[in-house]
């Protein structure tokens, strides 16, 4: 990693507020620790209260300037040209994000192309959010018009910095909201490189604001603030519990993407090869700390012996090293989460829990680093907490199923609606079964989509509610103005 690369703000600086870059008032920072070695490389401003105060300040003020009198095609100007520099800086970008979160630098490029595609698509639908002329009484003429929301808080987590920063602030800017973005302390440092391209790109002054800092301190003030419109959150349910309760104190409405424990449903006419590819590689992407990762793989009785050799075979394979290794798998974020995911492992070993295939370390994974063995268990009872429990890390549970009936009740059987995968060449299986999984998506025959910035994503239950990606994020960031003209 550069000095360049991790000096992303300027001097150092990694607080924008109102167009300017400045430390912390306190003047504290927080290291940045490296998920590959577990050493500081860099640190990040400790913003807090009075920082987000300042910071909705400036969001206010701007939303009543000169951002609330362009033309939705001026900021889709602004938001293209971020777009292209976004793609222009995808080396120095990639290098960032695989530094801060530990992923393989293919996996980190691919994520910078989804950040530049969501500002691109987004881009485009600045001067497409349409209202509607509604039927009413004689001599009346009655609209909906769609407006922005106001001053939004975004609270993004540490596992995708730089696509959840086009996920949410690209909407946000589409729709003519001003924004004060919190990212997670653990992984900061493409926000904030990203931050400073769209001011390049144009942006306004106090239009984009970010406060680097604790969750606890930065991002409770954030969500407490009561001059903040809108929140998104995307984290832990427990956390989200409390922004929650923030904003209800304030009747402020948000979204909330909370996690999953996302099941792979494959029965006995799937595509074997296909559907194991697609199953380990989702697992172990990005070591599994992917809220949408299909942690549970139902199989049906008949073919389970088999298909779990299958599984086996692959995981086996995988290899997990350092980013420039550019290996299938790199480390978890933290020491904190490297901790937690080998108690499931342990855990599942001394319940007796059978292991049925591991990846292996790559001489690139150093001590030091915080590196964790992709494992296959099964048959995993449905009880267990490999099969109810969010792991968020590359931890895949076998779970075997004797018919439809059983494999819906299984599927559904958690705390959890996010995402599921459909394996079968049966079509009217796959509508009869996507029809009934309590789900926000269902991926047949396929998972992920190429990253899908324009599919609607979110969950049910305790995955959250509301909506991102796709034109349907447009509507959690506007709200709707009803307009009655008497005309007779």
């Amino acid at each position: 990693m550069t000095t360049q690369a991790a000096q992303t703000g300027r001097a150092g600086r990694t607080l924008f507020i109102g167009g300017e870059w400045c430390d912390a008032d306190a003047g504290e920072r927080i290291d940045v620790r490296s998920p590959s070695t577990g050493e500081t490389f860099a640190a990040v401003a400790r913003g807090g209260k009075v920082e987000v105060e300042r910071a909705v300040a400036a969001a206010r003020r701007a939303l009543a300037g000169e951002w609330s009198k362009l033309a939705g095609f001026e900021r889709g100007r602004i938001m293209t040209r971020l777009s292209d520099s976004i793609l222009a800086h995808i080396d120095e970008l990639a290098e960032l994000e695989a530094q801060d979160t530990g992923k393989p630098l293919t996996q980190a490029r691919t994520d910078i192309r989804a950040t530049a595609r969501y500002f691109e698509f987004y881009a485009g639908a600045t001067d497409k959010i349409l209202g509607d002329v509604l039927p009413f009484l004689d001599g009346y003429q009655v609209t909906v018009q769609r407006e922005p929301r106001g001053v939004v808080g975004l609270i993004i987590p540490w596992n995708y910095p730089a696509s959840m920063f086009g996920r949410t602030v690209g909407p946000a800017l589409a729709t003519g909201n001003t924004v004060v973005l919190k990212p997670a302390e653990d992984a900061s440092l493409s926000c904030v490189r990203l931050t400073a391209l769209a001011a390049e790109a144009g942006l306004p002054a106090g239009v984009l604001n970010l406060v680097t800092g604790l969750g606890e301190e930065a991002g409770a003030a954030l969500s407490q603030h009561p001059d903040v419109d809108f929140l998104s959150f995307t984290g832990s349910p427990e956390v989200g519990t409390l922004i929650q309760t923030a904003a209800a104190r304030n009747h402020v409405p948000c979204v909330l993407e909370l996690g999953g424990k996302s099941p792979q449903i494959v029965f006995e006419d799937a595509d074997f090869e296909r559907a194991a590819q697609t199953i380990v590689g989702v697992i172990t992407q990005n070591a599994g700390q992917t809220c949408s990762a299909g942690s549970r793989v139902l199989i049906q009785r008949s073919v389970y012996e088999r298909f779990s050799r299958l599984l086996a075979e692959r995981m086996s394979a995988i290899r997990v090293g350092a980013p420039h290794a550019d290996l299938q798998c790199g480390p978890v974020i933290n020491a904190t989460q490297a901790e937690k995911v080998k108690g499931f492992l342990s855990r599942a070993r001394e319940t007796g829990i059978g292991v049925l295939a591991e990846g292996s370390l790559h001489e690139s994974a150093v001590q030091g680093g915080y590196f964790v063995v992709p494992t296959l268990f099964g048959p995993v009872p449905t009880t267990h907490e490999l099969a109810q429990d969010e792991v968020f890390g590359p931890v895949l549970a076998a779970i075997p199923f004797e018919d439809e009936a059983e494999a819906i009740a299984i599927a559904n059987g958690t705390a959890y609606g996010l995402v599921a995968g459909l394996w079968t060449e049966n079509g009217a299986r796959q509508m009869r079964v996507a029809k009934k999984l309590r789900v926000g998506q269902v991926f047949i025959n396929n998972y992920g989509a190429g990253g899908g910035i324009e599919l609607p994503f979110g969950g049910v239950k305790r995955s959250g509610h509301g909506r991102e990606k796709g034109l349907e994020a447009l509507k959690e960031y506007t709200v709707a103005k009803t307009i009655v003209l008497r005309h007779d």
